[in-house]
């Protein structure tokens, strides 16, 4: 007890309610952020996988500004496979 008044401590008791947390403003409150992060790692795989032929031809061929940068032009000729 002489170290609780020393250091002006409290007991707080057990049933008090120590912050106002409640699942709807926590949702709205980390939303953001999450969606931020979300769009960033999506992006970022997107480019890392971009070179892989299956993201190419399946998906990024045919986002209507994007698709003539990704489309493949070379001759089946110069074509290894």
């Amino acid at each position: 007890m002489a170290n609780a008044q020393k250091l002006n401590l409290h007991q707080v008791p057990s049933y008090q309610r120590l912050g106002s947390y409640s699942l709807p403003r926590m949702a709205r409150m980390w939303s953001t952020s999450g969606v931020i992060w979300g769009a960033g790692a999506g992006i970022a795989v997107l480019y890392l996988l971009s070179v892989t032929p299956i993201v190419k031809n399946r998906l990024l061929v045919k986002v209507p500004v994007l698709g003539r940068y990704y489309e493949d032009d070379t001759p089946a000729s110069d074509k290894p496979f």
